[in-house]
């Protein structure tokens, strides 16, 4: 997630349209203007297969093809100190933002991008578009 790696295959995962994001039917409202995802791209080759093969995309990916896609924060864990000691104080659902004044005391488990400049785009129309293109 943080080279922008396929999750497949780990080799790079720009694609000369952008890239590639997928997630789940239900994950995202794609007619919102930016998109948080906790999903390492994929790269071109392996596109169909992860939609394939995923059962949370049951097969009908949303799929994003972004031109940016910054880091934004960190899902994970806030921990705090009382009288015994370090303890869990939180596990918050959404993301705590780089930059965020409890960032310092926070445990990550994964990082989060923001989707900037992206468009949605049906799989088949994506894969011809990238044919095209190459």
């Amino acid at each position: 997630m943080q080279t922008l790696t396929c999750q497949v295959c780990t080799g790079p995962a720009r694609t000369p349209l952008g890239f590639i994001f997928l997630a789940g039917p239900r994950d995202h409202d794609p007619s919102r203007p930016r998109i948080l995802t906790n999903q390492p791209p994929v790269c071109h080759r392996h596109t169909r297969a992860a939609a394939r093969l995923c059962p949370h995309l049951e097969d009908d990916p949303t799929v994003f093809l972004a031109r940016s896609a910054p880091l934004h924060g960190v899902h994970g864990t806030l921990y705090g100190r009382d009288e015994g000691g370090v303890k869990v104080i939180a596990q918050p659902d959404a993301p705590l933002p780089y930059g965020h004044p409890n960032i310092g005391t926070f445990l990550a488990s994964q990082l989060v991008r923001r989707l900037q400049s992206f468009r949605v785009v049906g799989l088949d129309e994506l894969l011809n578009d990238l044919a095209t293109a190459s």
